[in-house]
């Protein structure tokens, strides 16, 4: 890309005060983007390149009022809104059949339904402005393999693949909308998934580029599918997981090792 390609572009990343979404907006602001970021909770340190900060809004994203804040805090800086990534989701290890209902629902709501309603509202705002925008959805492999003890975010990230698809047909031209599909993510969190350093060491080694991803590898990619580089993609979702999980019966085989 260009150097500073984002200049004078409003960007919008949920949750991108950590993790994943910490590294996205670094990325969006290093190449020049102003950027809104919101969370329930505000991060320690707002995220910053060369002097330049994130707009932080407090705000759960499963509430319609609170999405309304996000987009308004984004059109106050110059009355446009260019790029929303939707990054943020999540879901505890709970085995389906020990999760409450209300559980199931609140982790369908943050990963599916809250993309959807931000998505809409943004996409109102995209349609109206001469370049239109770009939805980027921050999607994983567990839409596209089993998710034992995250059942529900699997099936709301499968939702968020379908989604993509179908918003790009509805909102074209003015709105590309694309999906990556994200693999293993070494964040300040992986212990909550992985357990301590030996674990994270030992779960990067079942990876055939022998590592998990960085926020930043996310980001890159975030940045590429917003940029004019991918202009001519819509409706895809592209993995990125360092070449996936090698298949459990070649541990198990007697032969062919």
């Amino acid at each position: 890309m260009s150097e500073r390609e984002f200049s004078g572009k409003t960007v919008i990343v949920t949750g991108g005060g950590k993790g994943v979404g910490r590294g996205i907006t670094r990325a969006f602001l290093r190449e020049g983007a102003d950027v809104v970021i919101c969370g329930r909770r505000a991060p320690e340190t707002l995220p910053e390149v060369d002097g330049k900060k994130a707009i932080f809004v407090a705000a759960d994203i499963r509430e319609l009022d609170a999405i309304d804040a996000v987009i308004e805090a984004a059109l106050a800086i110059r009355g446009s809104l260019d790029v929303l990534v939707n990054n943020a989701g999540g879901a505890p290890f709970v085995l389906a059949a020990d999760a409450k209902p209300s559980l199931h629902e609140k982790i369908l709501s943050l990963n599916l339904i809250a993309p959807l309603h931000l998505s809409q509202k943004a996409n109102a705002i995209m349609q109206r402005q001469e370049e239109g925008g770009v939805i980027v959805n921050i999607g994983s492999v567990s839409a596209t393999r089993p998710s034992p003890g995250t059942a529900a975010y699997g099936a709301a990230k499968a939702g968020i693949a379908s989604l993509t698809q179908s918003l790009a047909v509805e909102w074209a031209p003015k709105v590309r909308i694309n999906n990556i599909t994200a693999g293993m993510i070494e964040t300040e969190q992986s212990h909550l998934h992985y357990g301590g350093e030996d674990g994270i060491a030992a779960v990067a080694k079942t990876v055939p580029l022998g590592r998990l991803a960085t926020p930043d590898d996310i980001a890159d990619l975030a940045l590429f599918l917003a940029s004019n580089r991918s202009r001519y993609m819509s409706g895809a979702s592209v993995r990125i997981d360092g070449g996936g999980e090698r298949p459990a019966f070649l541990e198990a085989s007697t032969v062919n090792r």
